[in-house]
């Protein structure tokens, strides 16, 4: 959520940089500080009225000590009509705050000045490659037919339990996705995150401090009896750690890391681009998130790119590193790089990573803040997230990328992890 700070004396800047993310913000700022103007206004004329309210009473008291009854019943008599005046004020004052919030929420986070302008993916500016795409024999397979062959993953069976996009992971396929949550997390360890293991139903407050409410309440699973929702990522209860707080300059930034399931509940679709391990509903990751020093958060966020990249180099499957445009990037985000690695059985690129700062757009919402020695109030922080890694188009790539006659070959990394080297 922006500040009213910064809306109000920089209402220009605002409407500018937010039609780099084709959001018009020209009315939503006027009626935003509109309402400001009168919010202060009612504020100060209740601050006023109570003033006028205090000096009366200390006067009444005098005045009956002086037997002056009838001036003290007469003061006694306005006090009286200024309290009803200044209940009348707060029920405007609520209501205009109210009318306040549901505008702010509105408006999304300014996108950083390296963020391009565009319209969609094809507008996003690719930042950089790596890694080999393998030569595949010529009785490659997609990665929904290699599981069938292996028996590793069973879709049919996960629909029978739950429903379609619940797989149930089996064997060898059940002991990679433990050997990708273990391996992802003691690589997070090595760059000093520290891992937490939050649960995975939040409750309102959280789900809006990070941003996936009041919009996204349809992509959320929903406990109706609790009012509780599944966590679509672990950036919802881990950053929601910090809601209400404030941390010592001194301990920034703070580097956390969980894996959890995600559950979402993304509109159908067909065809190639989301069959198998494409798209699921739920589906597990690992996350990575910072608070951190306004000052050095895009230093830190290069430090969550460097680090995402590092796995994926590890794994050895080749990659590309592309940053949002103004089109493509989420509400929530200032600016956002997303990974993709390349599927060779399915010939395309399948994003597996999104690392974001957030700037201060969380943070106003978690009330989070830090504090300094030379600092006269505190001040928001900055919030950055990242995925180190989601696992499902994960699995894919490795699937297919490592795909021989013989059978499907393990990185030599997950090896220790799996206890095998080859799935046949």
């Amino acid at each position: 959520m922006l500040t009213l700070k910064l809306i109000q004396e920089q209402p220009e800047f605002v409407i500018e940089r937010l039609k780099v993310k084709n959001f018009d913000a020209t009315v939503l700022v006027g009626q935003i500080n509109q309402l400001n103007i009168q919010r202060r206004e009612t504020q100060a004329k209740v601050d006023q009225l109570k003033a006028e309210m205090n000096n009366l009473s200390k006067q009444i008291g005098q005045l009956f000590k002086e037997k002056k009854n009838d001036e003290a019943n007469s003061a006694k008599e306005k006090t009286f009509l200024l309290k009803d005046e200044i209940k009348e004020l707060d029920v405007t004052f609520a209501d205009i705050d109210k009318q306040l919030s549901s505008l702010l929420v509105q408006l999304p986070n300014i996108p950083h000045k390296l963020v391009a302008p565009g319209k969609n993916e094809a507008d996003n500016v690719e930042i950089r490659r790596g890694g080999e795409i393998p030569q595949l024999y010529d009785g490659k397979k997609p990665h929904w037919d290699l599981i069938q062959q292996y028996d590793i993953i069973d879709f049919e069976l996960g629909t029978k339990l739950t429903g379609a996009g619940f797989p149930v992971y089996k064997g060898k396929g059940a002991k990679l996705q433990r050997a990708l949550i273990s391996f992802f997390l003691d690589e997070g360890e090595k760059s000093g995150y520290n891992e937490v293991m939050p649960p995975i139903l939040v409750n309102e407050d959280s789900g809006f401090g990070t941003g996936q409410l009041p919009d996204k309440e349809g992509q959320m699973y929903h406990a109706t009896a609790d009012n509780l929702y599944l966590v679509p990522t672990a950036e919802v209860p881990v950053t929601n750690i910090y809601r209400d707080v404030i941390v010592d300059e001194n301990s920034l930034p703070i580097k956390n890391m969980a894996y959890t399931p995600c559950f979402r509940r993304e509109a159908g679709s067909w065809g190639a681009h989301v069959r198998g391990l494409n798209r699921l509903h739920q589906f597990d990751k690992v996350e990575i998130v910072q608070i951190a020093n306004p000052e050095n958060s895009y230093q830190q966020l290069d430090e969550m790119v460097a680090h995402v990249e590092a796995i994926i180099s590890k794994l050895g499957l080749p990659y590309r590193i592309i940053r949002l445009c103004g089109g493509d990037i989420s509400f929530t985000s200032a600016m956002t790089y997303d990974f993709e690695v390349y599927s060779a059985a399915q010939e395309r690129w399948l994003e597996v990573s999104s690392v974001s700062n957030f700037e201060s757009f969380q943070a106003n919402r978690l009330k989070c803040r830090y504090r300094g020695k030379e600092m006269k109030k505190p001040e928001l922080v900055h919030t950055l997230n990242g995925s180190a890694l989601a696992l499902p188009r994960i699995v894919a790539a490795l699937l297919e990328n490592n795909q021989t006659p013989e059978g499907i070959k393990i990185p030599e990394v997950l090896v220790p992890y799996c206890g095998f080297s080859i799935i046949s």
